[in-house]
């Protein structure tokens, strides 16, 4: 009879404990919901990044082709080294 008290007990404790961390998880999901309506309320809109006419000009056709006879060779010298 002791067994089935304890047991009973057990149950009771536990779904004591997981009924209090579902209510607060609950709240704090709704709180971190509503604090971030409010931030977005009342936050100002972020300021555009200012970038001069240099930087966003596109890199120079002579970088992209050594660039890309660079990549070449080392494609080349892999393929050699590495042939089965």
């Amino acid at each position: 009879m002791r067994d089935v008290e304890l047991l009973e007990e057990g149950l009771a404790l536990m779904g004591l404990g997981m009924g209090f961390v579902f209510v607060f998880l609950t709240i704090l999901v709704i709180t971190i919901t509503l604090l971030s309506l409010l931030l977005r309320r009342f936050a100002p809109d972020p300021a555009e990044p200012v970038t001069s006419g240099a930087a966003r000009s596109a890199p120079p056709a002579q970088q992209d082709d050594e660039v890309m006879a660079v990549i070449g060779v080392a494609l080349h010298r892999y393929r050699q080294h590495h042939h089965r």
